[in-house]
């Protein structure tokens, strides 16, 4: 399986070559705030290869705290990119910053008790194709 993605602007794109084991949607507190979302949603894989296709010499890599919550991204327009944890043994890809689809579906929710509050019946809101008008 060989999958491709980028960052929003552009300047940097790579390509994974291998299998995703896992696909975890994260509520932890840290992936809320550095996501600016309900959850993060990360692939993860112990085989796959990251192989950076343009400017890998600019992603940015943040350890928060050296706790182990990494992230890399674009510091031109900080899209979450790909990166190498667990002593090189663990690749973590930001499925939204992928290029081409994947086959896996979420493996599940992690770290809910640190749920958003306002993380509940999303489903049951309106939904619209495109930015409402009203």
């Amino acid at each position: 399986m060989k999958h491709s993605g980028s960052c929003l602007c552009g300047n940097i794109k790579y390509e994974v070559k291998g299998n995703f084991e896992n696909f975890f949607l994260c509520h932890c507190k840290s992936c809320r705030k550095d996501t600016g979302s309900v959850h993060a949603s990360n692939l993860f894989s112990t085989t796959a290869t990251l192989k950076w296709l343009k400017g890998e010499e600019k992603v940015k890599t943040y350890n928060h705290n050296n706790s182990g919550h990494i992230k890399s991204f674009c510091p031109n327009c900080s899209s979450a990119l790909p990166n190498i944890q667990m002593n090189g043994k663990l690749l973590v890809v930001p499925a939204g910053s992928l290029d081409t689809d994947i086959e896996i579906v979420p493996t599940g929710h992690i770290y809910l008790n640190e749920k958003a509050n306002w993380d509940h019946n999303l489903e049951k809101i309106p939904h619209y194709e495109n930015l409402p008008k009203e």
